[in-house]
């Protein structure tokens, strides 16, 4: 089964029409992208946008033999005009299914959102699974059969891969394509860097694709440490990392603080923006998480448990430090360098970086920047992905 796809594009496609934003500015060329519309097999038409035969001639592809063209969700906006010699276009009701004379089935999925999910089973069985933007899928069961190709929303709605793959809909050998992409997310390498994380890619418009042929998927990196100072966006950027991964465990080793209202606030915060199926574990007891496996674990953060780790050795007194405490110390940083390099488990670790800022007037205040230095070294070398973030931007250490 060939996909075409006409369009990668959100509606209004990318730039948006007299937008002055820095990413419409930036999407020329192939970052351009129009309204999404998908070509199966030169039969079946998902989705009719301006200038979709233009699109396929310039993708090499005819709409001449369009037998079916369905509509995935509402256009706003004067209807689109119907190319001559194509059907009028169509939604089939969530939970049916359409026979095509071509072979192919198009079975309909409820989506939580106004819109239709497709399903397509080509003549030879391979399957593909289109959702409409700003929408997941509704009320899916466990079990389910995987799509050898997804088509989504990636960047709006990355809980919608998250629940596919949560009921066995999306695998590792899953070739997950980012469609709608609007201009929320700035284009080329910051795109493809977002998407890897999430085991996704995006292709230009005019791309053609075989359904069910080995690609090689993003893989997602297994422990990744995430690096910033003070309100970077260290933290959303380590979760938008995880957020399409069903059953995270977030561990939270900054403890309660009771008493402490504005540390309550941060706290809510965080929470409020996670995902309702996540878990969270308020510990800094971090080695026997990693040595069992078990969901992805995101750490939140190093610092924090790099605070308790010294209290627990009194490495605040200068004649404890010396008598024992800073062997002690580095002993508990050895233990969980040694689990993070054997952990089975998807790790993502954020931490603060400090040593860039203005030298502690104290001593125990130098202490901990040098501590937290060296643990900060020693965790991103059992890491396959290393990130700075500066000012809400993520930049590549390694990986």
């Amino acid at each position: 089964m060939e996909l075409t796809l006409l369009g990668t594009g959100g509606p209004e496609g990318l730039p948006r029409p007299g937008c002055p934003c820095a990413s419409c500015s930036a999407a020329l060329g192939e970052a351009a992208r129009a309204a999404t519309a998908l070509l199966v097999d030169g039969t079946l038409l998902l989705d009719l946008t301006p200038g979709a035969a233009f699109a396929a001639a310039r993708a090499g592809r005819m709409l001449g033999g369009v037998r079916q063209v369905l509509l995935s969700h509402p256009h706003e906006g004067p209807a689109v005009e119907v190319p001559a010699g194509l059907p009028q276009p169509a939604r089939v009701p969530d939970g049916r299914e359409l026979a095509l004379m071509s072979g192919h089935r198009v079975h309909a999925l409820a989506m939580d959102a106004p819109g239709t999910g497709y399903a397509v089973t080509g003549p030879d069985g391979q399957r593909l699974l289109y959702l409409p933007p700003g929408a997941a899928p509704a009320g899916l069961e466990e079990g389910h059969a995987p799509y050898d190709m997804v088509v989504a929303d990636v960047v709006g709605r990355p809980d919608a891969l998250a629940r596919l793959r949560a009921v066995g809909a999306v695998t590792a050998t899953t070739d997950v394509i980012a469609v709608h992409l609007d201009h929320d997310v700035p284009p080329g390498a910051e795109l493809r860097r977002r998407l890897a994380a999430a085991g996704a890619r995006a292709v230009p418009d005019g791309t053609t694709l075989v359904v069910g042929s080995y690609e090689d998927v993003p893989d997602v990196p297994r422990r990744t440490l995430v690096l910033g100072g003070a309100r970077s966006g260290k933290s959303v950027e380590a979760e938008r990392r995880l957020e399409t991964f069903p059953d995270v465990l977030y561990v939270a080793t900054g403890g309660a603080r009771g008493g402490d209202h504005e540390w309550a606030e941060r706290v809510a915060a965080h929470r409020e923006r996670r995902p309702g199926s996540w878990q969270t574990a308020e510990t800094c007891d971090l080695v026997p998480l990693l040595e069992v496996s078990g969901p992805p674990l995101l750490i939140d953060c190093l610092s924090l448990w790099l605070t308790y780790a010294m209290d627990a050795v009194n490495a605040w007194d200068d004649a404890e430090w010396a008598g024992g405490g800073e062997r002690a110390l580095r002993k508990r940083v050895q233990e969980l360098t040694d689990a993070v390099r054997h952990t089975r488990r998807t790790v993502v670790a954020v931490s603060n970086e400090v040593g860039s800022g203005i030298v502690p007037a104290t001593a125990s205040g130098r202490r901990y920047r040098d501590e937290l230095g060296r643990l900060n070294a020693a965790f991103a070398g059992e890491c396959e992905q290393v990130l700075l973030v500066v000012a809400g931007q993520a930049l590549m250490l390694r990986g």
